[in-house]
């Protein structure tokens, strides 16, 4: 499932290509992939049709669309009381397309934009398994009054569905100070409060495993027992691989995860934890330290870590 650094690919991606367009006119090819819209096929393109995307903005692995309706049409600046939710899921993709591309196989919904010179005129969702879908929510207030998320133009407003989950290791909104003071009150292991999208969202098994390696912390070690210094290095591990997925264009193991344009990312080829079990500990063996990653079951998933320079904790927790 595509994790925070996929969906800020997407959204730098559509950024550029929709923001102060008109969507046009919508086509619903698969009533599936707009399940969660509840009023059905009908208002979902009523609530579209002749409005404006004033921008894209991102929470943790929440992506939405802020809208302008037909009185603010053709403006990016305003404020907006609905927008496009949409939720990747396992294969979910937004491409931009010209109308002379054929159609993908597994196309869901098709958007029409407003004319701008050299640029595609189509926004297309496409998902293979259907786990992902697009849905109209109401923008609401955010709880701190800081920007909703990650945006070219930040307002203190976030999608209705996404204000449950906390601010992202990459939100300049981010509070170390509040993260820390909650991380300590968990009593749990380290990466169960990282998968916690109600202390810090964004972060899924990947980039957990990966950030904790870098770190050189078990995901079992307890949360109460973490130094300020020790929390501290994790965010920035965290912030640092999710930087480097950013540079790479995410991580892709299959066609599934793409861009906007439609190319992979390729992360996956500087893993140092995710993944590469029973081969060498990269930083070990520049030590010259003979130590072999590790893949152990972890609340239906794994996790990966070395023996040698991430030890199990003695009273450790899951």
């Amino acid at each position: 499932m595509p994790e925070l650094p996929e969906v800020e690919v997407v959204r730098r991606g559509l950024v550029n290509w929709v923001r102060g367009r008109t969507i046009t006119s919508v086509e619903v090819l698969d009533p599936r992939s707009i399940r969660r819209h509840a009023l059905g096929t009908e208002d979902f393109i009523g609530n579209l049709q002749g409005a404006t995307v004033a921008d894209v903005v991102r929470r943790g692995k929440f992506l939405w669309l802020p809208l302008l309706d037909n009185t603010q049409a053709g403006r990016t600046s305003g404020t907006p009381h609905v927008a496009l939710m949409a939720h990747l899921g396992m294969s979910g993709q937004l491409l931009m397309q010209d109308p002379g591309v054929p159609d993908e196989k597994h196309l869901k919904v098709r958007f029409r934009l407003s004319p701008r010179k050299g640029m595609p005129e189509q926004l297309r969702f496409v998902d293979q398994r259907i786990f992902g879908g697009l849905f109209v929510t109401a923008m609401v207030p955010t709880d701190d009054g800081g920007p909703g998320g990650l945006a070219e133009s930040p307002l203190p407003l976030i999608a209705e569905e996404a204000a449950h989950i906390a601010r992202d290791p990459l939100d300049p909104a981010f509070s170390f100070d509040l993260f820390y003071q909650r991380l300590r009150k968990r009593r749990t292991g380290l990466k169960r409060a990282l998968l916690d999208q109600g202390l810090v969202s964004g972060i899924g098994n990947i980039y957990a495993d990966e950030a904790l390696w870098r770190a050189r912390l078990h995901y079992a070690r307890a949360t109460d027992t973490l130094r300020r210094g020790e929390a501290q290095r994790v965010l920035d591990s965290t912030r640092d691989v999710m930087l480097d997925a950013l540079a790479a264009g995410g991580t892709s193991f299959d066609s599934l995860y793409v861009n906007v344009n439609g190319a992979s990312g390729y992360f996956d080829r500087s893993l140092n934890a995710y993944g590469r079990q029973g081969e060498p500990c990269r930083r070990c063996a520049e030590a010259g330290i003979h130590s072999v990653i590790r893949r152990e079951q972890f609340m239906n998933r794994s996790s990966h870590t070395c023996p040698v320079c991430q030890p199990r904790p003695r009273n450790g927790r899951w």
